[in-house]
């Protein structure tokens, strides 16, 4: 059982929290997908499909949620003493890795980890990418208050920490902007295996020290509902309605990068449900 059980969704759409948009102006729609456990390359494609579909207009923005099998992915800042390299490391742990053009250094992706990669127009929300990633601490912060877990930053480290004494990290943050349109993103631990951190340096922070929700709380969150958290606090933050579908236009484009990994309806699972004013 959850030692601090979340509270009702906030009704998607409201009136945005500090910097979250132009408040006299009407949500933006856009959209919402959630993958079943799915291989880190092919979400890498997938964002790379959708990231080009975006570019030209020819979708909404929208958010990415997936959870991934284990993988190590390295960064652009990836520094040989972060990690015993590729080879070494899969020969190691047995897990294989993926070099990615995001910013940020090695991690480590896992089942029970909530990984979100938005693509939106960078332009139509924030005025740049640090005040991008501040956002993207905002949405994970407010996601651990739900369950009475104190998230914070700490100064040119992008992510979220708990703890002051000794900080462990709970949430990562990696982004690439292209085009003007947003790829990557952030990762929650929720009740992920942390042992494969220990084979890294977790994001290239020498001492850094990795913990997860579960870990925290003694129990683990029913992940579709953290997923539901997140997803809500994001329409927030980014001043977003999500929709059910994307238009029929974009997924036909879209359909042979998506034939074989079918998003869940999101509309009876992953929609934020609203609720009445108090």
């Amino acid at each position: 059982m959850m030692r601090h059980p979340p509270p009702p969704l906030q009704a998607v759409g409201r009136e945005p929290r500090s910097g979250a948009g132009d408040s006299n102006e009407p949500p933006r729609p856009a959209t919402l997908l959630c993958y079943d456990p799915l291989p880190y390359e092919r979400a890498w494609h997938l964002q790379q499909a959708y990231h080009a579909a975006r570019a030209t207009d020819r979708c909404r923005d929208l958010l990415l949620l997936v959870e991934h099998p284990p993988v190590y992915t390295a960064g652009r800042t990836t520094q040989d003493h972060h990690w015993p390299g590729d080879a070494q490391l899969l020969a190691l742990t047995g897990i294989p890795v993926v070099r990615a053009e995001r910013g940020g250094s090695v991690t480590y992706h896992g089942p029970g980890q909530a990984v979100g990669y938005p693509i939106l127009r960078l332009t139509d929300h924030c005025a740049g990418p640090k005040a991008y990633v501040r956002r993207l601490e905002e949405v994970l912060i407010a996601t651990l208050a739900d369950w009475g877990i104190a998230g914070r930053r700490r100064d040119g480290l992008p992510g979220v920490w708990v703890g002051e004494e000794q900080p462990l990290k709970i949430a990562s943050i990696g982004v690439r902007i292209s085009r003007g349109v947003t790829m990557h993103g952030f990762a929650l631990n929720i009740s992920m295996d942390l042992a494969p951190f220990s084979s890294i340096v977790p994001c290239g922070i020498v001492g850094c020290r990795v913990t997860s929700m579960a870990a925290l709380l003694g129990s683990a969150p029913e992940f579709p509902v953290v997923q539901q958290r997140l997803a809500a606090h994001f329409a927030e933050r980014f001043h977003l309605t999500w929709v059910p579908r994307m238009e029929q236009e974009a997924l036909a484009d879209l359909a042979d990068s998506t034939d074989q990994f079918n998003p869940t309806p999101l509309d009876a699972s992953l929609m934020p449900k609203e609720r009445p004013d108090d």
